[in-house]
């Protein structure tokens, strides 16, 4: 294999890895990921609309145990329901179109340093129904915010944000040398 085919292979390969990391990403999240425990802070949920010819309708949120919304930021164009003690929350009337997310905001603190998971249904117009509420690896996880005492412990999060930077700009060195077609520089 010359030299150009190897960087050819390197450039599509860090594409492939960029795109499967992008994609992975395409799912319903509560940011941050993680929060500081016993702090009010803002939390976003936001779930993709990814049904093809279709709206998302209606989102319900469930709330897991310790975890507590004091107050919500308007959504236009969205009705609020908040049911069961406030574990329960569902947004709808709204009509997020497809490649767009529903965005919704809301103050809220933990009780304790742990993981905090939460169950998402997402309904669109033409009535299917995701539950956002599998592991981690399935095609449907449920979001997660981990709560922790400081963030001098963290790292995770930080990790991850330096592979992708490090990953795209390998992917630009390896483009670079396929457009310059492997001539040396003077």
């Amino acid at each position: 294999m010359n030299r150009r085919t190897r960087i050819g292979v390197l450039a599509l390969a860090g594409i492939a890895a960029l795109v499967a990391a992008a994609a992975a990403s395409a799912h319903a999240i509560v940011s941050p990921p993680v929060a500081l425990d016993k702090k009010l802070q803002v939390f976003t949920l936001s779930v993709p609309t990814e049904e093809e010819g279709a709206t998302t309708t209606t989102i319900q949120l469930t709330v897991p145990s310790g975890f507590a919304i004091d107050s919500f930021e308007p959504t236009p164009g969205w009705t609020r329901v908040v049911a069961h003690g406030g574990t329960v929350v569902t947004w709808s009337g709204g009509r997020t179109p497809t490649e767009e997310d529903s965005m919704f905001r809301f103050n809220a603190n933990t009780s304790g340093a742990r993981t905090y998971v939460f169950d998402v249904k997402q309904t669109y117009s033409n009535g299917k129904v995701v539950d956002w509420t599998g592991p981690e690896s399935s095609d449907t996880p449920a979001p997660t915010v981990d709560a922790v005492s400081s963030f001098a412990s963290g790292g995770t999060p930080l990790l991850s944000i330096v592979g992708v930077v490090l990953g795209a700009l390998a992917l630009l060195v390896a483009l670079a040398g396929l457009l310059r077609g492997g001539r040396t520089l003077a």
